[in-house]
């Protein structure tokens, strides 16, 4: 597969070009790929107009993934924002209020999009979930939802795979919500590879019509490097606007060399990778069960992820993070009950070996009882815009029982919010609050 976009900036690279243009290092050396940065010149393309080199490395990428495929340098948070602009131009296309069915564990994106586009949420209520990190639903427990529905949203909403490696029935999911003529939205952002399983599990391929992948978490990509995938059977209006929703929320200045390392995915994809993810697969699997056979409670069913329930083995999640750092193996996520360890192809056995062995060496100590507290849904009393928009000041936790949250300030990761902004601050959000670590809100100002 050719690499259209890394054949132009390298043949610019070698020409010496007098760069009379952005950006100011004028392609001379500090890190090293200065000569490789370039910006919209003659011959470059432009990412939101593309009918060029972009073009033509945006249409490799829709051969590999059987649907239209765009590229965001902005991470998956950009095409989260144009997914939904494009479910609320549909919605007033249809003369409807935009209404969208969502799982809490959605990611913060998905709240500064509704105070930006004003759509209307109707959250999912849980079921036994053991963290505000996941959500289960499944396609039986939608379409009764569904079934019931006062008024039908216009998409439904879910996140999968999610930060613990959990993944939903996204094909009976989506049977359901075109039962009803109601729309499926992914964020895929943690399983871009799932695509090149033996058999494809990509929400595109189980029936979502559109979703987000952040080709930089599982795939060679540097960081930033996303796709928008928008299904065949999709409505026309997705595609046709896909561009301008992407350059609604988008930089004018995207990056060439995140453009490059997306451009470079798509001959690494299409080269042997589904042989690489098969045989790396099998690796982790064989870790796993060394770790559950000396004790470890291990979660989730994603095979990039390796998610231990750390109080079986008698130390939280925190604690196992900070052991591990001492051994020189940094995590991708800990928190009070669990630990996560991202793993791609990219490793290779020797690394695999470290973490096995740094693993087994930790002596197992007594079972610690605690459990995270059981999230109920608070009481909106305010939309997410409606408190966006408002005066804010911050306070103590404690002195925030019976204030509505303003603002959503959670970091990355894991970047999913405890409760939503606009809704009251009870004594159980509280007490979650408590639990994870979280010392003051932004409310509405009184």
């Amino acid at each position: 597969m050719n690499t259209p976009i890394c054949d132009f900036v390298r043949k610019y690279a070698d020409e010496k070009t007098l760069r009379l243009h952005m950006p100011g290092h004028k392609g001379n050396s500090a890190l090293g790929l200065e000569h490789l940065d370039i910006t919209e010149i003659k011959g470059a393309d432009s990412l939101y107009t593309a009918d060029g080199i972009i073009q033509e490395s945006e249409n490799n990428a829709s051969a590999i993934f059987g649907c239209d495929t765009f590229y965001s340098t902005e991470g998956s948070s950009l095409c989260i924002r144009a997914m939904l602009y494009l479910v609320t131009l549909l919605a007033f296309e249809r003369k409807q209020k935009p209404l969208i069915f969502a799982s809490r564990n959605a990611h913060k994106t998905f709240l500064s999009s509704a105070s930006l586009l004003d759509f209307d949420i109707e959250w999912f209520a849980s079921d036994n979930d053991e963290s505000y990190l996941s959500f289960s639903i499944t396609a039986d427990k939608l379409d009764s939802v569904l079934k019931n529905a006062i008024q039908k949203p216009t998409a439904v909403y879910v996140t999968s795979p999610d930060y613990l490696g959990n993944t939903l029935d996204i094909k009976g999911i989506a049977e359901v919500c075109h039962k009803y003529g109601v729309l499926l939205l992914v964020d895929n952002a943690h399983g871009a590879y799932l695509h090149f399983l033996e058999d494809s599990k990509h929400p595109i391929s189980l029936g979502a019509d559109m979703c987000c992948d952040s080709a930089h978490k599982t795939l060679p990509v540097l960081t930033g490097g996303a796709y928008l995938h928008i299904s065949k059977n999709a409505p026309m209006l997705f595609l046709e606007q896909a561009k301008n929703a992407l350059s609604l929320f988008g930089s004018t200045s995207p990056s060439y060399l995140i453009l490059q390392s997306l451009d470079l995915a798509n001959k690494y994809l299409a080269d042997g990778y589904r042989e690489k993810l098969s045989s790396f697969a099998v690796k982790i699997k064989s870790i796993c069960d060394k770790l559950e056979k000396h004790g470890y409670e291990l979660s989730g069913n994603e095979i990039l992820k390796i998610t231990v329930k750390t109080k079986k083995y008698g130390y939280t999640g925190i604690d196992l993070a900070e052991i591990l750092r001492t051994k020189n193996i940094e995590c991708e996520f800990s928190d009070p009950d669990y630990v996560v360890f991202m793993l791609t192809p990219e490793m290779n056995d020797s690394c695999l070996k470290v973490l096995e062995d740094a693993m087994l060496s930790i002596p197992r100590k007594d079972e610690i009882k605690s459990k995270p507290p059981v999230q109920r849904l608070p009481k909106k009393i305010l939309s997410v815009r409606e408190a966006t928009f408002s005066p804010k000041e911050t306070l103590d936790v404690k002195d925030c029982i019976g204030r509505v949250l303003a603002f959503s300030e959670v970091g990355c990761p894991p970047a999913v919010p405890i409760i939503i902004s606009g809704e009251e601050i009870d004594e159980n959000a509280l007490e979650c609050f408590t639990y994870y670590g979280i010392e003051n809100c932004i409310v509405v100002k009184q």
